[in-house]
Parts: C-alpha cells; sequence; structure tokens
C-alpha cells in the first residue's frame, strides 16, 4: 500500500506541476517551491513515523535550493556572463561561422551533438550546456536552425557521455562500487554512447525541428563588423570556453587511479583550477579581453547583464532542487528493491535507476543508489565477469538518462539557456532522453545475450 501511495503522489506532483506551468501559466519558481512544500506536508500526514514534519519539510526545500546553487549556480553565473560578452563582442558568431568552415551548414546539428559527445567526457552536462550554448545560439543563427534543434543535440552529445563514460561522478562511481574495470568501463562506454548521440540528433532533426525558437542574436555577422571594423580571431573567440573545458578535463585526469600527476604542488594547483568554480572564473576574465577598447566602458554594464539574465535561470534551478530534495527524503529506494527478485537480467539495473531517476530527478543519485542495491547481487545473478560488469555499469546508466523532466536541474538549464517553453522542453529535453536511454538497453540487452 505505501508503495502505491508513494508513487501516486508522485506523479500526482508532477501532473499538478505541468498543468500549472503550461496551462495556468505560473512561474516554475513558485510552482515547484509550493509542490516540494505540499509532497513533503502530504507524506508526513499519511505517515508521521516518516519524519516529514512541516519543520522538517520546510528546512529540506531550503537546503536543497542551497544544495544546488552550491553545485551549479557559480557555473551558472559566469556561463551566463561569458555567454553575454560572446554575444556582444561577436566572438560567437567568430566560432559559430569557424565551425561551419569546417563542417558546413548541412552538417551543423552533427557538429553539435559531437561537440557535446567530447564536452561531456569531463565536464558536468550543465556546467558543459552553459558553456556552449553561446555557440549552439550562435550556430543556430548562423544555419539558419530552429535553436531547439540545437540544443537538443548539443543536450544529448554532453547527456550520453555523462551517464555512460567516466571520469563523470556517476560512472565512475559505480565502476567502483560494482568492481567493474574502470579502463573497460571507459572503453566500452566510448563506444556505446555513440548510438545514443546519433539517436539525439536524428531526435533534434526529427521532432525537435517542429517547433520554431528563433536565436535572437542581437546583432548580425555585418552589423557587429560595420560595429567594430575586425571580430575577434578564432583562437581568441573560443578560448573563454575551451579554456575551461580543458582545466576540468585536466583535473578529471588527476584524480584517475595511479596519480598520473603526482600527488604534489601540481596535483594541488590542477585539482584547485580544475574546479568548474574557477575554471568558469578564469573563462570570464578571459572573456573580458575580447572586449574592444572602444566598448571598454561597457565591461561593467555587460557583466551585469549577465548576472541579471542568469537570475531566473538560478530561481528554477534552485526549485528544482528543492523539489529533489523532497523526493530523496520519500522511501523511493525501498520500494522499487523487490525487483532484483523478478529474474530479468540485465534490465533489472535499467529499470531500477529508471524509475529512481523519474522519482528523484537527478541521474548521479540514481547511478550510485542502483549501483549500492546491485553490488551484493552481482554474483548471484551471474554478472561476474569484467565485461558483464561493465554492462551493468552502462544499463544503469541507460537508465538514469530515462528521464530528463521538471524535476531535474539539467532540464531547466536547457529549457532556459535555450528559450524553450515548459511543453517545448517535455518535447524536446524529455522526449529526447527517454528515446537516448531506450536505444542504448535495448542494444546492451541483445550484447547480454551473447556475453
Amino acid at each position: 500500500m505505501q508503495t502505491f501511495l508513494l508513487f501516486a503522489l508522485i506523479i500526482l506532483s508532477v501532473v499538478l506541476m505541468v498543468v500549472a506551468i503550461s496551462k495556468l501559466k505560473l512561474h516554475p519558481f513558485i510552482v515547484m517551491t509550493v509542490i516540494a512544500m505540499l509532497v513533503g506536508l502530504v507524506w508526513g500526514i499519511l505517515y508521521p513515523d516518516s519524519g516529514l514534519t512541516p519543520a522538517v519539510t520546510i528546512d529540506t526545500v531550503k537546503s536543497g535550493f542551497g544544495s544546488i546553487m552550491t553545485s551549479i549556480g557559480i557555473v551558472i553565473l559566469c556561463g551566463t556572463i561569458i555567454g553575454t560578452i560572446l554575444e556582444k563582442t561577436g566572438a560567437a558568431l567568430t566560432m559559430a561561422n569557424t565551425i561551419l568552415k569546417l563542417v558546413g551548414k548541412k552538417n551543423s546539428v552533427v557538429a553539435m551533438g559531437a561537440m557535446g559527445y567530447v564536452t561531456g567526457i569531463p565536464v558536468f552536462c550543465d556546467s558543459g550546456f552553459v558553456v556552449l550554448s553561446p555557440i549552439s545560439r550562435a550556430l543556430a543563427s548562423q544555419s539558419n536552425i530552429s535553436l531547439a534543434v540545437m540544443a537538443t543535440a548539443l543536450s544529448g552529445g554532453l547527456y550520453a557521455t555523462h551517464c555512460l563514460v567516466p571520469p563523470t561522478p556517476g560512472p565512475i562511481a559505480m565502476a567502483g562500487t560494482l568492481e567493474a574495470d574502470l579502463g573497460l568501463t571507459i572503453l566500452i562506454g566510448l563506444v556505446v554512447s555513440i548510438p545514443a548521440v546519433i539517436v539525439a540528433i536524428l531526435y533534434a532533426l526529427k521532432v525537435s525541428s517542429k517547433i520554431d525558437i528563433p536565436a535572437n542574436s542581437e546583432y548580425t555577422y555585418e552589423e557587429l563588423q560595420a560595429k567594430y571594423g575586425k571580430l575577434p580571431g578564432a583562437l581568441h573567440s573560443f578560448s573563454p570556453i575551451l579554456l575551461p573545458i580543458i582545466l576540468i578535463a585536466l583535473a578529471s585526469v588527476a584524480s584517475f587511479p595511479g596519480n598520473p600527476f603526482g600527488t604534489g604542488f601540481f596535483f594541488t594547483l590542477i585539482t584547485f583550477i580544475g574546479k568548474p568554480e574557477v575554471a568558469l572564473i578564469l573563462g570570464v576574465f578571459l572573456a573580458t579581453s575580447l572586449i574592444p577598447s572602444s566598448e571598454k566602458e561597457n565591461t561593467l554594464k555587460w557583466v551585469t547583464q549577465g548576472v541579471t539574465d542568469s537570475a531566473a535561470i538560478l530561481a528554477i534551478t534552485g526549485a528544482g532542487g528543492s523539489f529533489g530534495a523532497i523526493l530523496k527524503l520519500l522511501p523511493i529506494a525501498d520500494s522499487v528493491g523487490g525487483l532484483v527478485n523478478t529474474g530479468i537480467g540485465i534490465l533489472i539495473p535499467f529499470i531500477i535507476a529508471m524509475i529512481l531517476k523519474l522519482a528523484m530527478g537527478a541521474s548521479t543519485v540514481a547511478m550510485i543508489t542502483t549501483a549500492g542495491m546491485m553490488a551484493p547481487l552481482m554474483a548471484s545473478m551471474g554478472f561476474t565477469s569484467p565485461v558483464a560488469r561493465v554492462l551493468v555499469v552502462l544499463a544503469i546508466g541507460a537508465g538514469s538518462m530515462v528521464a530528463s523532466h521538471a524535476n531535474d536541474s539539467y532540464f531547466w538549464v536547457v529549457s532556459q539557456f535555450s528559450d524553450m517553453k515548459t511543453e517545448e522542453a517535455y518535447k524536446c529535453q524529455t522526449g529526447m532522453t527517454a528515446v537516448m536511454g531506450i536505444t542504448i538497453i535495448i542494444l546492451l540487452f541483445i550484447v547480454s545475450l551473447f556475453v
């Protein structure tokens, strides 16, 4: 009975959220904050022994908001500032034109997905999307393609390697918990994530293309060229984005087993400047070097605009963190624990991770929780060979993809940085991530039959 009430409450809360935002046109920040409180209060009334008193509910809503701000608040602020400067100086257009010269307009969507695939290996998908969104917007403008298409392809590319390839925290934690060989996990994960990216790109071209979201570039290439005389060079334009990505990647490598950078001063330096917050702040300073001397007096104005533009994104993302924090206090993991006795092989970790992801929102939490549940059962279920252990890791990763929706901070990062309405984000982001996860588990199930 408890399991039925639990999932009925979660489903009802999500439905109310969608209706309030999409139909009643209420602001997502207010809706998610209120629903998070209501879920906590209702569960506390139904099960007084759960500890979800009104005071605990309010404290959890506040801590959930703060926790998300702790993890990506500075990243969003710095990323928005960088994006504003890249747009104002014409650097974003320079980057777009450089990419288009290399791949051609007809391949711009593929290029965006591939860029996400590579960036998502060392960089958290939230941070990666914030950093790369200026390129997505500029490419959409220069290619005369809906921003929804570019954003979906970029999001899918980032999401694939984020969920399937170490050294992102979820996959690397799963590999450790399930005693899967890290090198083999990286190798197979890189291969398996390719069809996930292909599916995301096809989804962007077939489904997201039906949603018209203009790129809304403030100036055309010709207007900026007339205004400044000469736009920034390609390397200089890319540097505020490349520097954070490289620094974060080096920090990820530094944490590999074997300590490739040692344990001394260089290791300490790399792990410090490779923190996303530090790397993005350095990116902000590098971005200001793009501002021509004739516009230096506008530096503070442009930085302030970036901070102002990030306010709505921060509010909505924080409210999503509040909702997710409340859901984490519900006995969701206990309710799905019985699935391990159903005898359906590689589908079991996928289903558990999928339920946890849909219920709690955070892919990393779903991965780590499911891995912890599966660890004592690996031998009894026959997952003992090195390849079998890796397949379980990837099956959990695939489950954690299905699907990014309103209780996931990444959903709001993608929608807000891409000018998507909530219903459009459900079609683009939620639909795409669901198709990606289902595609990967079908592939893994077929492979498991021969392993």
